[in-house]
């Protein structure tokens, strides 16, 4: 029951992180980053552990591992776009928030340019000529 310690942990830091705000603004900005780097940490052998079980499916199905190794890519994009951003909405800086979401929808277009080019390709040869 991971899930518990970290809501658990969250709870704490959250309490510690309200009460520490009125005195020192910076301290409690820290712990709450740090807090949530933790909990990433927490989840890497997770994430590690779903990755191991997506590459065997796609060896076992002979999908091309590029494709695979891309489509990993964009998730992990899209998670630490999302991770940078709550970071820096939390410290009141919503404009930059926005930009680093933004930021990471244009890199996840340009990572898949290659497999929306193989599926227009493939959708292209399907069609009678």
């Amino acid at each position: 029951m991971e899930i518990i310690q970290i809501v658990g942990l969250g709870l704490l830091v959250t309490i510690l992180t309200l009460i520490i705000k009125e005195q020192k603004p910076m301290f409690a900005f820290l712990l709450a980053a740090f807090t949530g780097i933790a909990i990433f940490l927490f989840l890497i052998g997770k994430i590690s552990a779903v990755i191991g079980v997506l590459e065997d499916l796609a060896v076992k199905s002979n999908v091309n591992m590029v494709f695979l190794k891309t489509i990993l890519k964009i998730i992990g994009v899209a998670y630490i776009a999302e991770f940078g951003a709550q970071i820096v909405r939390d410290a009141g800086q919503e404009s930059i928030a926005s930009k680093i979401e933004l930021s990471g929808k244009v890199l996840i277009m340009v990572m898949a340019i290659p497999i929306i080019t193989v599926i227009i390709e493939t959708v292209v040869k399907l069609l009678p000529a």
